[in-house]
């Protein structure tokens, strides 16, 4: 899936209309988070695997 421009500014307004402008910065960091955490996962996860 390949998101240009114009379909992330959608996707921009429609969160920000469903969650305003002042909770935004705390679901950013949310995400950010989680992502975080899920890259850290799989790299266990591969470290996991090499051993075997």
């Amino acid at each position: 899936m390949n998101l240009g421009a114009p379909e992330l500014l959608i996707i921009l307004v429609v969160v920000l209309l469903l969650f305003g402008g002042s909770k935004l910065p705390k679901l950013a960091r949310s995400l950010g988070e989680a992502q975080k955490e899920f890259k850290a996962g799989l790299d266990k996860g591969d470290d996991d695997s090499d051993e075997s």
